[in-house]
């Protein structure tokens, strides 16, 4: 078995290239991965604007303490009409500067008699106008290519008049569960040794949660034939293949065999030192990764997220970042093997900080899936770590953000 460090090393250095192109409506880009530069067509805004409502005055006219109003400036509207000495014109909020005019004093700091203003409190100069280029300068580029785009990416996409961006399909994901005791959601149970099958529903939810088309192909029996057809029909069909069991070293664990044999892909790696899921395997056919989990609930899970997930963002054409952070223990922490852990925990924070403890989380298996429901995050300690204690920091990845 190889180092999680290394694992990661050579999972960052596989070459799998984004699956393709579409152009789709603004917004319905949310959460797809931009494939082009945002290049400002123009500058913005391009030409002196108003920040505030007020008046549009010359500055040194200030000094004389009383203005003639002499036009009003609704924004949307082009004035013609300038600001001339000892004048000022009534300006909206988004308006244009009128020719003449460097400084715009707020409604506040005036009171009107008739047809003029009397300033009660002066301004610097330049106060509350929107520089041409404030918001970004033409040429420039805004979000780069690689970018998951969110709301802040839609407003500024708008504001460029972008109506159909480019953005890189959704990779499909082949997902599969193996083992003759695993049941279907529906299927009749007939003994007390099968297991409803869930692997492969955890793992959907976290390919759309990610922004992948998950293709279900259920559960497939524990036979070389069986497992041989189901994965080169899912390789056939996907950008990339998602198993859970068959990875170890028992009789019935045909897939490891079938991923290298039958299928002819290139192993990365088989083996890791790591608690849980120390027997996943990596693999390469072409441009499709194809990812064997181990078939416990708590394992396959936490390997689709520190395995699966850096590769569903490659054929997406991104890269995954998972959030890491520094909290303190609230109760001790007993290491148990000298492996990478990923420990689940409880993540809250207290005055700006982040803390975990272990309530409601068993001591068992990596079969326990309830470990994952509430604010979770993994604990994450390296082979050569001992126990904690209370106060200590230590690593958390936050896995629901």
């Amino acid at each position: 078995m190889i180092s999680f460090e290394e694992s990661i090393k050579i999972l960052n250095n596989l070459d799998f290239k984004p699956i393709g192109v579409q152009k789709l409506f603004l917004t319905d880009c949310l959460g797809r991965v931009l494939a082009e530069d945002i290049v400002a067509s123009s500058n913005s805004p391009e030409f002196p604007t108003s920040g505030m409502d007020g008046y549009a005055i010359r500055y040194e006219d200030q000094k004389n303490k009383k203005l003639k109003i002499v036009a009003k400036n609704p924004a949307g509207s082009k004035i013609e009409r300038e600001v001339g000495k000892n004048e000022c014109i009534k300006t909206f909020t988004g308006s244009l500067m009128p020719k003449g005019s460097d400084t715009l004093i707020p409604i506040e700091n005036v009171e009107v008699e008739g047809e003029f203003i009397v300033i009660k409190e002066e301004v610097p100069k330049g106060f509350s106008v929107r520089a041409i280029g404030e918001n970004y300068k033409k040429g420039e580029v805004l979000i780069k290519k690689g970018s998951i785009i969110s709301y802040p990416e839609i407003g500024v996409m708008g504001s460029l008049n972008i109506v159909m961006p480019k953005v890189y399909q959704k990779p499909k994901v082949a997902i599969l569960a193996t083992g003759s005791e695993v049941l279907e959601i529906g299927e009749e149970r007939v003994n007390s040794a099968q297991i409803r099958s869930s692997n492969n529903y955890t793992i959907e939810a976290i390919i759309k949660m990610h922004g992948g088309e998950p293709l279900q192909f259920g559960a497939v029996k524990d036979d070389k034939k069986s497992i041989t057809k189901a994965l080169k029909e899912a390789l056939n069909s996907a950008d990339m293949v998602v198993s859970t069991g068959g990875v170890s070293v028992g009789d019935y664990d045909y897939v490891k065999d079938v991923i290298k044999d039958e299928l002819g892909a290139k192993v990365a790696f088989k083996g890791v030192v790591i608690k849980p899921g120390q027997h996943i395997m990596v693999a390469q056919k072409g441009n499709k990764p194809i990812i064997g989990l181990p078939g416990f609930a708590y394992s396959s899970t936490v390997t689709s997220l520190v395995y699966v997930l850096p590769l569903l963002y490659k054929l997406k054409g991104s890269i995954y970042r998972p959030k890491i952070v520094k909290a303190t223990l609230k109760e001790d922490f007993i290491k148990r093997s000298k492996k990478t852990e990923f420990s689940a925990c409880n993540v809250y924070i207290e005055d700006g900080e982040y803390f975990v403890d272990f309530k409601g989380k068993r001591v068992g298996t990596s079969a326990i899936m309830t470990n994952m429901l509430g604010d979770v995050g993994l604990l994450i300690t390296s082979p050569n770590e001992g126990n904690k204690t209370i106060g200590e920091k230590v690593d958390v990845w936050l896995i629901k953000e």
